[in-house]
């Protein structure tokens, strides 16, 4: 088990941020549908990446990869039946995703993953989505969680599901778009709805047409085909969130790179938060960077974090060392990511002298002086992230433990972070 040994202290440079882990994935799936060889450049080197390339591969796809350059041959639509279980490994993107490509086949796929996936990831709104486009899917075990057995062929229609988690909707967005009529899908108590925006977009991209009603009903013309796409995959604003905060709290002035706030990545939204309390962060649109200047005077505030909901991990760290009370809202559905993610930041952030409590659907949080302490991440990569920040700041050593899962989205983070002067070890 991997650890990071951390002191705190101030941070100086220039660093480039990671490409996107979602644009990646849902660019490696739709790549597998077209009738040509696509090229993604500067995908994110990641375990997702390679579980998303690997379950293409045994749906037919053809992929060759270089360091910056993957090439996708199609299948055309005829997607092959697997010859082996699909072994989605941590990702939940990649179980959902696949799920709903898998029900095109007449045959039966299984698709399972590791300890997170089988437990805490729950499938019943896809299992549902799917069943009324005429799919047989089952979880194994009875329990909606992985193993899942799938079989299709699903045909256009209506279909209604539970939308808080956002990764079934968009599922049955992209598969139905290749549906040869129109289908129709309900959705339920949307959430999460930049991510659905980041789906729509890739689908925009393709030339497909989808009506969007509020993100309660969606309309499909279907019958979509492409020949081949060319993307570059822009920077992660999900990943840049973590030297953003850094930077903040060790009163530090970092510049990013790759940062492209024009691009439809949900957690953008993050940075307003934070200028929102306070934080001093300028953009150069020209040069696709962003500067963060010392002196920042933070204030809590009253956040519903949905549409950012990945940073509730990360939004309690600068809360600590913001004046007054900061509440964050709507975030339940964090509860069933990689780990329970607020049970999860609130236990270890009061093994630091954090002042922190759960709610229903969220945190509360005021100020606190951090001190160094020895700390768990659950096997979640946000949890790694997040508490590495805090370390930065605290006053005294901090061990990070079971670091591996940092690779899921941010692989360079350690060296990264070196560049910019930090102590980890």
């Amino acid at each position: 088990m991997s650890t990071f040994k951390i002191n705190p202290g101030p941070l100086k440079g220039k660093i480039v941020i990671p490409p996107s882990k979602s644009h990646t994935l849902r660019g490696v799936l739709l790549a597998m549908m077209g009738k040509k060889q696509s090229l993604i450049f500067d995908y994110l080197h990641s375990p997702d990446t390679e579980m998303m390339l690997k379950a293409i591969s045994m749906l037919g796809a053809k992929v060759e990869k270089s360091q910056n350059c993957l090439k996708i041959q199609g299948v055309d639509g005829e997607l092959k039946s697997p010859d082996d279980v699909i072994d989605c490994k941590n990702s939940g993107q990649v179980l959902r995703f696949i799920s709903a490509f898998a029900a095109f086949l007449p045959t039966y796929t299984i698709l399972t993953g590791d300890e997170s996936i089988r437990h805490k990831r729950p499938m019943q709104p896809l299992i549902d989505g799917l069943k009324q486009l005429g799919a047989f899917i089952v979880s194994s075990r009875l329990d909606g969680f992985a193993p899942i057995i799938v079989r299709g062929r699903i045909d256009a229609g209506q279909t209604a599901l539970s939308g808080e988690d956002s990764r079934p909707v968009s599922a049955l967005l992209m598969a139905s778009s290749f549906l040869k009529e129109k289908t129709t899908i309900l959705v339920k108590n949307p959430g999460e709805k930049t991510w659905i925006d980041l789906t729509l977009d890739w689908l925009s991209f393709l030339g497909f047409t989808v009506i969007n009603q509020s993100y309660e009903k969606y309309e499909i013309v279907g019958n979509g085909h492409f020949d081949s796409f060319e993307k570059k995959i822009p920077g992660d604003l999900s990943s840049a969130a973590y030297p953003i905060a850094a930077a903040i709290i060790t009163n530090s002035e970092i510049t990013l790179e790759n940062v492209d706030l024009n691009d439809v990545q949900g957690d953008k939204k993050f940075i307003k938060i934070l200028i929102q309390m306070g934080a001093k962060i300028d953009f150069d649109e020209k040069n696709k960077s962003l500067i963060v200047r010392k002196g920042s005077a933070l204030q809590g505030i009253t956040v519903d974090i949905n549409d950012c909901i990945d940073m509730v991990t990360i939004l309690p760290i600068v809360a600590s060392f913001s004046q007054g009370k900061t509440q964050i809202t709507g975030a339940k559905i964090a509860r069933n990511k990689e780990c329970n993610r607020l049970q999860a930041i609130t236990t270890e952030l009061k093994k630091m002298g954090g002042n922190i409590e759960e709610t229903d659907d969220g945190l509360i949080i005021f100020p606190a002086s951090l001190k160094g302490a020895n700390l768990e991440t659950f096997h979640d990569h946000r949890m790694v992230l997040a508490l590495s920040i805090a370390a930065l700041a605290a006053k005294g050593t901090s061990v990070i433990n079971d670091v591996e899962s940092i690779n899921k989205t941010y692989p360079s983070f350690k060296q990264d972070f070196v560049n910019l002067g930090a102590l980890i070890s």
